[in-house]
């Protein structure tokens, strides 16, 4: 199904049975799809929403550059337009930035919430990246300004495109220059604050050896969300719910109940 909502054709899809309402909220990069098998399960039980978030899947791109609050503004009016408040929430990663956002500053739309390999904990710099970052802004500079000389235009455009290559992730390079804006506002924003605010009953599902949100951000949420609880999938990643989507099912249904 297709809804126009925030400037954006939103994608979202709608199954199962049950009174109990369930959103799920994929991770960057991802999309309704990742939750494939998880969905097909918890829809013997429960009614679901899944979505692609605008950029992914089905899902048309923002207006403009948008931050996560941007991103949980949008979910939010669909929630309400739907009318599936109070839902308990299962985000993954990126998703779980939105959740977060929402779980603290709309905490009636959200019932309980199930965090997997959560992002939004900025990692400190070690000594090797701030130097990496120093050295890319630096050259970052000098091509701008040579870009302002008509005549080096082109040549200075060129260099800064080699430098996003070499310097951003892959998650950045695959993104078209006017996404590229979203995804820095996105992991610029440091959630941290928000995690002593959320006020519904929080499962955490961690990887034991998630590269791309290490394990010890699980810790910190366990630590600051005031009734959390985390679960450790042994010698997993950051996709651990996936691969092991059985168990994450048998785990979030114990939670549910």
């Amino acid at each position: 199904m297709q809804t126009e909502l925030c400037g954006v054709s939103l994608h979202y899809e709608q199954y199962g049975q049950g009174d109990r309402q369930i959103l799920l909220l994929h991770g960057w990069g991802c999309s309704i799809q990742h939750f494939e098998p998880i969905a097909r399960d918890l829809a013997r039980d429960y009614h679901l929403t899944v979505i692609d978030f605008p950029a992914h899947g089905q899902s048309s791109n923002p207006p403009e550059p948008w931050g996560v609050g941007d991103f949980a503004a949008c979910t939010r009016e669909l929630v309400e337009r739907l009318g599936i408040a109070p839902c308990d929430i299962i985000a993954h990663s990126f998703g779980g930035r939105v959740a977060l956002h929402l779980a603290a500053n709309q905490p009636q739309l959200v019932r309980r919430l199930v965090l997997t390999g959560c992002a939004g904990i900025k990692k400190p710099q070690t000594e090797e990246q701030k130097k990496r970052s120093e050295h890319y802004q630096k050259l970052k500079r000098l091509y701008q300004g040579i870009e302002k000389i008509k005549p080096l235009e082109g040549m200075a455009h060129k260099g800064l495109k080699a430098l996003q290559q070499k310097y951003g992730s892959a998650d950045y390079n695959a993104l078209s220059d006017e996404m590229k804006k979203t995804f820095v506002k996105v992991i610029s924003e440091d959630l941290s604050p928000l995690l002593p605010r959320v006020q519904a009953s929080t499962l955490l599902v961690w990887g034991e050896k998630d590269q791309d949100t290490p394990l010890w951000m699980g810790q910190k949420m366990e630590k600051e969300i005031p009734d959390a609880g985390l679960v450790v999938f042994e010698n997993d990643d950051h996709f651990a719910y996936l691969r092991q989507w059985t168990r994450f099912v048998a785990v979030v249904r114990a939670f549910l109940v």
